[in-house]
């Protein structure tokens, strides 16, 4: 039999060799995809179960159980030692309201409170708020009543888009437990971490100063 039958011309059809490495190429990427979808799976639902459902949670290489009390209450979640304050209150927790901006702490759209002390939520690791009381905007409700602040800045027209307007509140909060009756140079320099794009800084500084009188009545 001549060489010719034993292989195809040149561009047409595929040895046997070259068909066993394309079929061994394949098996591994199948095998790498189903791996990593596993994996993803495995991640949220354990750390959906942590957060929810207050279940113990299913440890995963990489990632450690954290505890944080919020507004009160205490969530366990796996997170992995470099996720921020601000990742895990959003991503794991469905808490929302403190934004990312910059993340760099730069704008202070992420501020909370963590033990009544203002902080960027995104400079912060999750693991160093373990054991401490974290505040975000939601905490300062009364039921289903604003909270003197809020309710300011909602009477003196505080906010615009309102991207902002939860970090503005949780630093304007800080300020006046810290001082219950600031000069308007005080509350200048107290929310001066807390960046508008929509310039409605009037308007904050006013609500900043009503809400010192209605914290007090």
């Amino acid at each position: 039999m001549s060489s010719s039958a034993k292989s195809p011309p040149p561009g047409i059809g595929m040895s046997r060799r070259g068909f066993l490495k394309s079929m061994s190429v394949s098996a591994v990427a199948t095998t790498l995809t189903t791996t990593v979808a596993t994996g993803a799976a495995t991640l949220a639902t354990a750390t959906r179960t942590a957060a929810h459902d207050d279940a113990p949670p299913q440890l995963i290489q990489g990632l450690t159980p954290l505890t944080l009390t919020v507004n009160g209450n205490d969530h366990t979640v796996l997170a992995e030692p470099r996720w921020t304050l601000l990742h895990v209150l959003r991503e794991c927790l469905g808490i929302t309201s403190p934004k990312p901006g910059c993340e760099r702490g730069e704008c202070g759209s992420c501020t909370v409170l963590v033990d009544g002390v203002a902080r960027y939520a995104c400079l912060m690791l999750a693991l160093e708020a373990q054991g401490k009381s974290i505040e975000t905007v939601e905490g300062l409700m009364h039921g289903e009543a604003l909270g003197p602040v809020q309710q300011a800045f909602l009477e003196e027209d505080a906010l615009q888009c309102g991207y902002c307007t939860p970090g503005q509140i949780m630093a304007a909060e800080a300020l006046l437990r810290h001082q219950p009756d600031p000069t308007l140079e005080e509350i200048r320099v107290g929310m001066s971490g807390n960046l508008c794009r929509c310039g409605a800084y009037r308007h904050i500084l006013t609500a900043v100063a009503a809400a010192a009188i209605k914290k007090k009545s």
